[in-house]
C-alpha cells in the first residue's frame, strides 16, 4: 500500500470534520440555542449533501463539475457510491439526536465522533504509509495506529477541553483503552448486511457514543 498526496489532503478535508462534534458540544451554549435547533442544521446539511450526490450520478453535466472539483480526492469505489462525506454528515447525525439527551449525553456525542474522525484517519494514513499486514482491506499497522492516536486523545486532550470533565467525568486509564480498542477495532472489521458493507464513517461513532453514555464516569 502507498500514501498519496491525495490520501493526505482525503485526511486533511477528513479532520476538518471535527467541527462537527465541537458544534454539537459547544454549538448550543456558545450561539443560545437548543440541541434540537443543532440536529435540525445537521439534518439539512445531510439533506443538501444527499441531492448532491444524487445530481452527480443523474446529471452529467453537473457530475462533470463535480468531478472537476473534488475527483482527485475520490476513492475508485466513490465513483459509482456515494462519498465518504456523506456518512461522515450521516453519522453527525445521528450523534447529535443522541446529544439532544442532555449535557452528558452531547459530551458522549462529541467524544465519540471525535475519537472516530481522527482516529480513522489515523489508520488509512498509517495503513498507506506502512502496512504489511493485511487484514481485509485495512491493515494491522493502521488499526495501531487508530488505537494510539485515539488513546493518546482521551488520556492527554479531552480530559483538558473546556466543560468536558465537568459534564462526561473523568476519562482513566481503562476507559480509554476500552473506547480506544473500540474505534480500532469497528475500523478494522466493517460490518456486513448481507452482501453489502456497511460504510463505517455512518455507524462507528454511533456505537462508540452509545457506548460513552453507557461508561461514562
Amino acid at each position: 500500500m502507498s500514501l498519496t498526496s491525495e490520501e493526505i489532503f482525503r485526511k486533511l478535508l477528513h479532520g476538518l470534520a471535527l467541527v462537527l462534534p465541537a458544534a454539537i458540544f459547544y454549538g448550543p451554549t456558545f450561539l443560545h440555542v437548543q440541541s434540537w435547533l443543532i440536529s435540525l442544521v445537521l439534518g439539512f446539511l445531510l439533506v443538501v449533501s444527499i441531492l448532491i450526490e444524487t445530481l452527480r450520478f443523474r446529471s452529467s453535466s453537473f457530475s462533470g463539475i463535480f468531478n472537476h472539483c473534488f475527483g482527485s480526492m475520490l476513492r475508485s469505489s466513490e465513483s459509482t457510491k456515494w462519498t465518504g462525506a456523506t456518512y461522515v454528515m450521516g453519522g453527525s447525525f445521528f450523534c447529535s439526536l443522541i446529544a439532544i439527551g442532555g449535557k452528558a449525553a452531547a459530551a458522549s456525542a462529541f467524544l465519540g465522533l471525535s475519537l472516530f474522525i481522527l482516529g480513522d484517519a489515523a489508520a488509512a494514513l498509517v495503513g498507506k504509509a506502512i502496512g504489511r499486514k493485511r487484514i481485509g482491506k485495512k491493515t494491522l499497522e493502521g488499526a495501531l495506529g487508530c488505537f494510539a492516536l485515539c488513546l493518546l486523545l482521551s488520556l492527554g486532550v479531552f480530559p483538558y477541553l473546556p466543560d468536558f470533565t465537568l459534564l462526561w467525568g473523568n476519562i482513566n486509564l481503562l476507559q480509554a483503552v476500552f473506547l480506544s480498542a473500540l474505534v480500532a477495532v469497528l475500523e478494522l472489521f466493517p460490518l456486513h448486511v448481507g452482501k453489502n458493507v456497511l460504510n463505517d464513517n455512518l455507524y462507528v461513532p454511533v456505537i462508540v457514543t452509545v457506548v460513552c453514555i453507557l461508561i461514562q464516569g
